[in-house]
């Protein structure tokens, strides 16, 4: 998008954390935003701060889990702001545990929370963004977690890999459109993931304090501040940038990961049972 000045933008988990971060940034930069998440009182809280300052902004209360939830978020959208251009699904909850362990209450709220609020928003948001015909943008957030398998973090580790495949695909989709896709890898930012359980769900077990598996809050606070984030986002927005990644620090574990899939490559070369099959090509334009 070359210019987001009076464009419509929706967050999910927008009370708190990088959602409220982009909030801000989006809301400086003339934007109008529909803030959304499961907290109402502190979403509301937050947005009377934002029109505080002058910024045009409204909340709705959504459960991502919930695919009506996000439909009835679009409707109301529309009817506070007139249209749509911007999607960032970024609520998020942090899962401690191993995959073969985790509990499976915490497995489908991880799921549900960090991958179908994600599908659930496409589905609402998409069409909407498609229908004025003019420039938009979506983004999800994933994770670093997306990017390398990260040690005792299997349900969280998977559901952000589907998040960057999916936005993967988006980008290819839309390579000849005027809707641009990016993906969110965040390293440490100092949000309240690790403190989510606060809001699980009775019917993933309830809220709960977090379990020392879970993503540490005291190590995110020594993070990145998130209204760094939401200012890095609205300029990968603004330069069509595919992929957000916040600590470049980081390169080394995709480096690492990519020199071992390379190596999977080098092994299938000399790999006996392959020698003289006769196999098809799954490459597509």
């Amino acid at each position: 998008m070359k210019d987001v000045k009076g464009k419509v933008a929706f967050i999910t988990g927008a009370a708190s954390g990088m959602g409220l971060g982009m909030a801000r940034a989006f809301g400086a930069a003339g934007m109008k935003v529909m803030l959304s998440d499961i907290e109402d009182t502190t979403l509301q809280a937050q947005v009377a701060d934002l029109k505080a300052k002058g910024y045009d902004v409204a909340g709705v209360q959504v459960d991502v889990t919930k695919e009506e939830a996000l439909h009835n978020a679009a409707k109301k959208t529309i009817e506070t702001f007139g249209k749509v251009h911007v999607l960032c699904n970024n609520a998020g909850v942090g899962v401690g545990g191993k995959s073969e362990t985790c509990d499976m209450r915490n497995w489908r709220w991880c799921v549900d929370v960090n991958l179908w609020g994600v599908v659930y928003g496409l589905q609402a948001f998409m069409p909407l963004i498609r229908s004025h015909g003019e420039e938009g943008h979506v983004m999800a957030t994933a994770s670093m977690a997306g990017m390398y398998g990260v040690r005792n973090l299997g349900p969280y580790n998977a559901a952000k890999f589907a998040v960057v495949g999916m936005m993967e695909t988006m980008m290819a989709e839309n390579r000849n459109s005027n809707i641009g896709v990016s993906v969110l890898c965040p390293g440490a930012v100092a949000t309240n993931i690790g403190s989510s359980t606060r809001n699980r769900q009775q019917e993933y077990g309830g809220a709960a304090v977090p379990s020392d598996l879970d993503i540490s809050n005291e190590a995110l606070a020594q993070g990145l501040h998130p209204d760094v984030v939401g200012k890095q986002v609205l300029e990968a927005i603004l330069k069509n940038q595919p992929y957000i990644f916040t600590d470049p620090n980081m390169r080394k574990m995709v480096e690492s990961r990519f020199r071992k899939i390379l190596s999977g490559y080098d092994w299938a070369d000399s790999c006996d049972a392959l020698a003289g099959a006769k196999q098809g090509s799954l490459q597509r334009k």
